[in-house]
């Protein structure tokens, strides 16, 4: 059924600029964009069955957070008090908060329990123009949680008007069971990947490789299994340290690196040459109040793409804005607006390995978001409230 999104300004970012078509309109058919273009220049003959009038509406392509810790039990509000208070990320972990004190929560929680939690955040980002989500596990840490976990995210994507892609995140910190067994741990986490590859609950694979992650060495592991299995990878990469990750990660073809806030020349060219896309996580920079930023001019003159994510997680960055990381992006790490845009768009659909949205164009899926704005610059201005209007996902729209 072929339907008529009339009297909006779209901007398609069908290129390097807004790509902005005055008096624009929409023709979808099922859940692709059949035609786009001005009113003026409709094709001859189109019937379509509904006629749907956007009011002047700015239209964008819907928005793609592509790096979130979205399923968890409890908070950690606690922790961010004392941080705030002046104890490090790093002090925090080693005395037993941090990961581990989510990982406990999310154990002792029924899944329905989670299902519920996790819900109520995928709406608050989908009401804010969000139509394409990356979950990650990761705060389980045990076959049977991560396996819940996992499956969470994947009700999340059948029963709300949100696609959701899922990242295993077993190698996120080491379980208290294998303390002082590292190596032994990362052995687990390859003998869970399979079972839960079969079970249809993994898109792609990740890991921290940090200080107090895991070494490059073991990532790589995980990284194998994950290679062995047809599985893409990414990678939380150099946020508090640099330890080759960006490099091992573009070694194994990586989706995306994520963090960076310590990438070196090395990794950089890594990227480059593997098409790695570098995901920015202002979020958990802000939150963590920390001073070294990515290298954003290094990164734009190699011509690495680059996305932005809200890295929603219950410890370094409890936000539920992606217009907000987008705004942070420009202000801490001086991103152009259009650059921001982007990178919550189709860089960050590139950073999931999703080539059919991001842009709108003809053929594409038809995900797209109306907002009370004039133009996309503002999308990254205002800030602390939400402009969107209506969201369209697959071609429906959205009640």
């Amino acid at each position: 059924m072929q339907k008529l999104w009339r009297n909006a300004r779209l901007a398609t970012l069908a290129g390097e600029d807004w790509a902005l078509v005055e008096d624009g309109a929409i023709v979808t058919e099922g859940e692709l964009i059949h035609w786009l273009g001005p009113v003026s220049a409709l094709p001859a003959g189109l019937q379509p069955a509904q006629e749907i009038d956007l009011g002047g509406a700015l239209l964008t392509p819907g928005l793609v957070d592509c790096h979130t810790h979205l399923v968890y039990g409890g908070d950690r509000a606690r922790e961010a008090e004392m941080r705030l208070n002046g104890a490090s990320y790093e002090e925090i972990a080693r005395a037993g908060g941090g990961i581990r004190s989510t990982v406990a929560a999310t154990r002792a929680a029924p899944e329905d329990a989670l299902l519920q939690s996790a819900r109520q955040r995928a709406q608050a980002l989908m009401a804010g123009g969000v139509t394409t989500l990356e979950i990650k596990s990761g705060y389980g840490l045990s076959l049977e949680a991560e396996a819940r976990c996992l499956r969470v995210a994947r009700r999340l994507g059948r029963e709300l008007a949100l696609e959701v892609r899922t990242s295993f995140l077993g190698a996120h910190a080491l379980a208290p069971e294998f303390e002082g067994c590292a190596d032994d741990y990362i052995d687990a986490v390859c003998a869970w990947l399979p079972a839960l590859h079969a079970q249809g609950l993994v898109d792609a694979v990740d890991a921290f490789c940090e200080t107090i992650g895991f070494t490059s060495a073991q990532v790589a592991r995980v990284f194998e299994t994950a290679r062995s299995l047809g599985l893409p990878v990414k990678l939380h990469a150099e946020q508090l340290s640099d330890q080759g990750g960006a490099q091992l990660a573009a070694s194994f073809g990586a989706l995306s690196a994520d963090h960076l806030e310590h990438l070196g020349s090395e990794g950089i060219a890594a990227m480059q040459a593997a098409g790695t896309v570098a995901v920015l996580l202002p979020a958990a920079y802000y939150m963590l109040r920390e001073t070294r930023q990515p290298p954003i001019a290094e990164l734009r003159t190699a011509g690495v793409p680059m996305a932005v994510a809200s890295d929603h997680n219950p410890g370094t960055a409890p936000g539920l804005s992606l217009l907000l990381a987008a705004h942070m992006a420009c202000t801490f790490f001086r991103l152009t607006p259009r650059e921001a845009v982007g990178g919550i768009t189709h860089q960050a659909a590139r950073a999931l390995g999703l080539p059919d949205r991001g842009v709108l164009r003809a053929g594409l899926r038809a995900d797209f978001a109306a907002w009370e704005l004039n133009h996309p610059n503002e999308l990254v201005y205002w800030f602390g409230h939400n402009p969107c209007r209506l969201v369209v996902q697959g071609g429906r729209r959205r009640d």
